[in-house]
């Protein structure tokens, strides 16, 4: 229940924030362009505060926090007096409403932009992409990729962690070959090539780089535990952080990996843990819970094991001075929003399939897991968004402002503005695909819980 309000109030904040930057985008530039607005408000519904300012604009924050709008004076859906048709939004020349339009969307990446900036600012804590281990007969193996050597690019982009490093492996499916230029060990680079023709990749099942058969490094599990989850099989037997186990059923086991492939195979039973505490060597019982996983029943015990500390050379932190932080977020917002355009053009062509999509639950989870991380992150999360949800406006879907934007330059180009029966045959075609959309992504999540 914690986390279900946790996330909840973490996609109001995120969404308010997206949605009141982007409706602000279509305000500044309606206002410059000498068009009046009669309400920005964040939200549908009910108002829950409202405000009106000296040039007759009223501001709202409405009850349904599920979106917003900008509505601006205009002859096509109100009664305009003659005295204020010059300020009509539908009297404008057709560049001004391009401008208004166009300002939304815009406005979203500038302001990812910004959020990374500030995150580049602040600093970002981050691993080196050094690969720990490749699965055998995997796509990884096939090609000879080198256990302890560094992913330094895939393609043609750098990737200084393995967030660049997914994000570029993404960007491949559908290709034949993959480029991958790693450094050994010995401070050599070389640029191999996995042949992904066949590769399979289900996000719903596993991560991009587990399907290829990557194992990132990570230091070592010890056998003492730094987590107990509440009404687990561990807490019921009175283990406790900083317990060091040292045998089950009283067969010494130095690995957590031994630990836990015996712990999995015997859901349902009772198992002896010997461990030290303080000093002293004690036992617990233990009835081993069980849970699914990939549709087989397996133990549960309820804990997570102190792992060794990572190596110095493979820790870093993104963090640079205002001028470089800025260059550094313009350059990842241009990616992220290249890369959304790339999966668009992959969903049409059907190298990326319709599950992929996700909805207002999946980004609800996102907002909370992140925001549970910190401000750093909460902030790449928000950049994120912003620029899916500047690139998704732009579609040219009548609904959305690209939609606008379309019978815009149409007009521009024609010298005549689109039927008004065209736009509306337009609009309904648009929703209804939008509305269809929506229903695929709110599946998807659903299916997922």
């Amino acid at each position: 229940m914690i986390a279900f309000v946790w996330n909840l109030v973490s996609f109001i904040l995120a969404l308010g924030i997206l949605v009141a930057v982007h409706e602000w985008g279509h305000f500044w530039v309606a206002r410059r362009c000498g068009v009046k607005v009669e309400r920005f408000s964040i939200g549908f519904g009910k108002p829950l505060w409202r405000r009106k300012d000296a040039l007759g604009t009223e501001y709202v924050i409405a009850a349904i926090p599920l979106g917003g709008y900008v509505r601006m004076l205009d002859e096509r859906v109100d009664q305009v007096r003659e005295e204020d048709l010059n300020q009509a939004f539908n009297r404008q020349p057709v560049l001004k409403r391009i401008a208004i339009i166009a300002a939304g969307p815009i406005t979203n990446f500038l302001f990812a932009i910004v959020a990374l900036w500030l995150m580049y600012m602040i600093g970002l804590d981050t691993v080196k992409p050094v690969v720990g281990d490749v699965t055998p007969r995997s796509i990884a193996a096939q090609s000879a990729l080198p256990v302890n050597s560094e992913i330094i690019a895939v393609g043609d982009e750098l990737t200084a962690d393995w967030e660049a490093v997914n994000l570029e492996l993404v960007s491949h499916i559908g290709q034949a070959s993959l480029p991958v230029t790693v450094k050994t060990p010995a401070g050599y680079e070389d640029t191999l090539t996995l042949d992904i023709s066949q590769w399979q990749f289900d996000p719903d099942q596993q991560s991009a780089l587990a399907s290829l058969g990557i194992v990132p490094f990570r230091p070592q599990a010890t056998t003492t535990l730094a987590y107990i989850a509440e009404d687990s099989a561990a807490s019921q037997a009175d283990l406790r952080i900083g317990d060091k186990i040292i045998a089950v059923d009283g067969t010494p086991l130095a690995k957590w990996e031994q630990i836990v492939e015996y712990v999995s195979s015997r859901a349902g039973q009772t198992v002896v843990f010997t461990l030290t505490r303080d000093g002293q060597t004690l036992e617990r019982i233990a009835t081993i819970g069980e849970r699914e996983v990939e549709g087989e029943q397996q133990g549960y015990l309820g804990v997570v094991s102190q792992a060794e500390p990572w190596p110095e050379s493979y820790l870093f932190t993104h963090q640079y001075g205002p001028f470089e932080a800025m260059a550094k977020g313009a350059q990842k917002t241009w990616r992220l929003m290249t890369l959304s355009v790339e999966m668009i053009g992959k969903l049409l062509t059907g190298d990326v399939s319709v599950k992929n999509l996700s909805g207002p639950i999946s980004i609800a989870q996102g907002a909370g897991i992140s925001a549970g991380y910190g401000l750093v992150y909460f902030l790449s999360f928000l950049a994120l968004i912003s620029v899916n949800l500047g690139i998704i406006n732009l579609l040219p879907l009548p609904v959305l402002d690209g939609g606008h934007l379309l019978y815009y330059f149409i007009e521009l180009l024609t010298g005549k503005p689109v039927p008004e029966h065209v736009q509306d045959v337009g609009f309904r075609i648009g929703g209804a695909l939008l509305l269809v959309l929506m229903t695929v992504a709110i599946f998807n999540d659903i299916a997922r819980l």
